[in-house]
């Protein structure tokens, strides 16, 4: 028998800092850099109810974990149900069932961070985010733990949310944020751009964009939508989460592709390769700088493994029994992969 805690959201809200969610997934990209198997979303598409089912995967051996997130969105509910599920990675126990929507926002600005602490000049200034929701939030959060700014420029086509956004932010981080009115006056003066938006075509022009300007696009992964345009691709360093990733879903990328703006070399290596030290990662002061995160079960996984270490120390969640296959299958010990 295993003993496997569930996790619930009240459990794991606030178990884990902004900070430790950073550090666990910069290690779990560096693992990446020097060979732990992942593979990216895999997407199960139905029409009636339409919804979506997906899933991926990580194993981190270092870390000595491995796990994932399987998630529902849509369907009859109309609403997204997201699992993590989380194993031992040398004895392949379970350890733990996590509410993964809890952990969403903290894991993606995790990878959100690592990439501008990966990519980004050191003497940064200005943070400007496109984008006014939960992810947005999520990255500012990260963001902030990883580089001194100064100012942060939000902006979102409604004004409302870009005003309201930006109040939260001042209220949250005591940062020198403000809602500007166009995406031109968000990215001129930008050392670092996130976008964290559903838009489907590019939600700034390319001649704003000056040089020495690190990018986090992170709102979209759909092979035929995009935040970023051909030519910012063309200009830049372009650095993604996993390289088999942005041939499946990485729509800026397949797009510059099809546009024939770029070529398939264009990719410089993966996130993980720059933290291992395979690649380099920026070379200059007025280079500009792309990290495309579509997400990964590798920042999943990290961030589940923190949250479970926490929340365990605290007693927290309750334990659930689960039966190894070689006592189910006639009491035959020592089951293997190839019989299940």
């Amino acid at each position: 028998m295993a003993e496997v805690v569930c996790l619930s959201h009240e459990e794991i809200n606030g178990v884990a800092t902004t900070r430790e969610y950073i550090n666990a997934v910069r290690s779990a990209y560096r693992e990446r850099g020097n060979g732990a198997p992942t593979k990216p979303r895999t997407s199960l598409q139905n029409g009636d109810p339409v919804g979506l089912f997906n899933n991926y995967l990580a194993i981190l051996p270092e870390q000595g974990v491995m796990g994932g997130y399987t998630y529902s969105a849509g369907f009859g509910s109309a609403d997204a149900w997201l699992v993590t599920p989380l194993f031992d990675a040398e004895s392949g126990r379970p350890l733990g069932i996590l509410d993964g929507s809890t952990i969403n926002t903290y894991k993606t600005g995790a990878v959100g961070a690592v990439g501008i602490d990966a990519l980004a000049r050191e003497d940064v200034n200005v943070l400007s985010v496109f984008g006014s929701g939960a992810q947005a939030f999520g990255q500012v959060r990260a963001a902030v733990e990883v580089r001194d700014f100064t100012n942060i420029r939000v902006y979102s086509p409604t004004q409302t949310h870009r005003e309201s956004f930006a109040e939260t932010i001042r209220a949250e981080f005591e940062q020198n944020a403000y809602a500007v009115d166009s995406p031109a006056e968000a990215v001129r003066p930008a050392d670092v751009v996130v976008t964290a938006t559903t838009a489907s075509d590019p939600v700034f022009d390319v001649d704003d964009l000056q040089p020495g300007t690190h990018i986090n696009a992170v709102g979209q992964y759909h092979p035929e939508k995009r935040e970023l345009e051909s030519a910012v691709i063309r200009r830049s360093t372009y650095v993604p989460d996993l390289k088999e990733r942005a041939f499946q879903d990485a729509g800026s990328f397949l797009l510059a592709l099809e546009e024939e703006a770029i070529t398939e070399d264009k990719i410089h290596g993966e996130l993980g390769d720059v933290l291992a030290g395979t690649v380099p990662g920026r070379t200059s002061a007025d280079e500009i700088t792309v990290f495309d995160s579509g997400g990964t079960a590798l920042e999943t996984v990290a961030s589940a493994a923190v949250v479970y270490e926490n929340a365990t120390e605290r007693g927290l969640g309750f334990k659930m029994a689960f039966t190894p296959a070689s006592e189910v299958y006639e009491g035959k010990k020592g089951t293997s992969a190839d019989e299940l």
